[in-house]
């Protein structure tokens, strides 16, 4: 058993879509699918990957809009985020009609997600650890063995979440940051919501904002 991944920026805001899958079974689940649908079923379909679940970091627009269509389609569950971001997965058409996103129909998660609680995909474990900041339900999914994570908007490479959206808090995505990924080790590495994949370690030691440097603990 093997532990698959792909990426796939979707929505006019390139926010990565991932894929996870074991490589025997071929059951899996699609992390954050935004938007563009046909792109996400033809990358399951190329991967011979048959949906599991659907899981959510949080409610953002780009990060969760398609997710109830998609979920119903394969006649899943969506599991995810916590339920501080309620009021956005609520807002999701409004947020879309702001934006001038496709119209998705509305849904509500089959489990909203505490911290340290664990999501089965395909006989895999997955670690949820509560990183609010960016948002205040957001969730970030581990692999432990696999030494990976699955961050959304928490942190990026070189960067972090903005903070000025409604429930956003600088303080907190940094505390989030340093004390909720950082300690589970330097060879994490990361997916990141946009832009390219990095590591724990590369961001505690070079991240403008929040690098061992940046928060004068260097």
């Amino acid at each position: 058993m093997a532990l698959k991944v792909a990426i796939l920026p979707v929505t006019p805001f390139q926010q990565n879509c991932s894929l996870i899958w074991d490589d025997e079974t071929l059951k899996g689940a699609a992390i954050d699918p935004g938007g563009d649908l046909d792109r996400i079923e033809e990358a399951m379909a190329e991967a011979g990957m048959t949906l599991e679940k659907v899981l959510l970091t949080h409610g953002h627009l780009d990060h969760a809009s398609a997710a109830g269509d998609l979920a119903k389609k394969h006649g899943v569950k969506i599991e995810g985020p916590h339920i501080g971001d309620k009021f956005l997965i609520d807002s999701l058409q409004e947020q879309g009609s702001k934006f001038g996103f496709p119209t998705y129909g509305a849904f509500e998660p089959d489990r909203w997600l505490e911290d340290e609680e664990t999501v089965e995909v395909a006989g895999y474990t997955l670690r949820v650890r509560h990183c609010p900041g960016h948002t205040p339900g957001h969730v970030v999914f581990i692999h432990e063995p696999s030494k990976l994570a699955i961050v959304g908007d928490v942190l990026f490479q070189g960067s972090i979440g903005r903070t000025d959206f409604p429930g956003g808090s600088f303080d907190q995505l940094i505390s989030s940051i340093r004390e909720r990924l950082f300690p589970l080790g330097d060879e994490i590495a990361f997916i990141p919501g946009h832009g390219p994949m990095s590591s724990f370690q590369r961001e505690r030691m070079t991240n403008p904002f929040c690098s061992d440097i940046a928060v004068g603990a260097a």
